[in-house]
């Protein structure tokens, strides 16, 4: 019997991607469609609720770059499938989207990998530097943020996965 695979969206950043193929992804830290996230938000559908986990792990790769000021200023976010088993939930949260994983990411478990642009980059600095602000309820850092979640993540196919670094360095 095969385990169930789950899609986790794991955030990143640049570095991190670099270090995919030898070491995978290590962060024990995703998020994922979960029990208290369909729970909140019941009326969504599951493309709707994958949006949700998505945006959420863009949001922490700023908190990544906060603490990694050498890294491209550029957030990553890796759609991956894991065994089931090797997914827990972070809390029981109403809402919630957080899991933590058991291990490293494969890039065999990697099904996309998605990137922001250079017309970012600013919004993406100015986001990262204040990002710890706007999660105590500051407006004002609140509101540098949202202009960083107002770019789209650019999706690239694993394959790409060179071609990316290049760019992106």
């Amino acid at each position: 019997m095969t385990d169930e695979l789950v899609r986790v969206y794991v955030p990143a950043t640049v570095p991190m991607l670099g270090r995919l193929r030898e070491e995978g992804l290590v962060g024990s830290e995703a998020h994922a469609v979960t029990p208290g996230l369909r729970e909140w938000y019941a009326e969504g559908d599951e493309e709707e609720l994958e949006y949700v986990a998505f945006t959420r792990a863009a949001q922490d790769a700023l908190l990544l770059l906060r603490d990694d000021p050498s890294a491209p200023r550029r957030r990553v976010v890796v759609s991956a499938d894991l065994p089931a088993a090797s997914v827990g939930r972070a809390d029981g949260e109403l809402g919630s989207s957080a899991v933590l994983l058991s291990g490293p990411v494969p890039a065999g478990a990697v099904a996309a990998l998605h990137v922001d642009g250079a017309e970012a980059v600013e919004d993406v600095a100015a986001a990262a530097a204040v990002v710890r602000e706007a999660l105590a309820g500051d407006p004002d850092a609140q509101f540098t943020v949202d202009g960083a979640e107002d770019h789209e993540l650019e999706w690239y196919d694993v394959t790409e996965l060179e071609l990316l670094l290049r760019a992106a360095s």
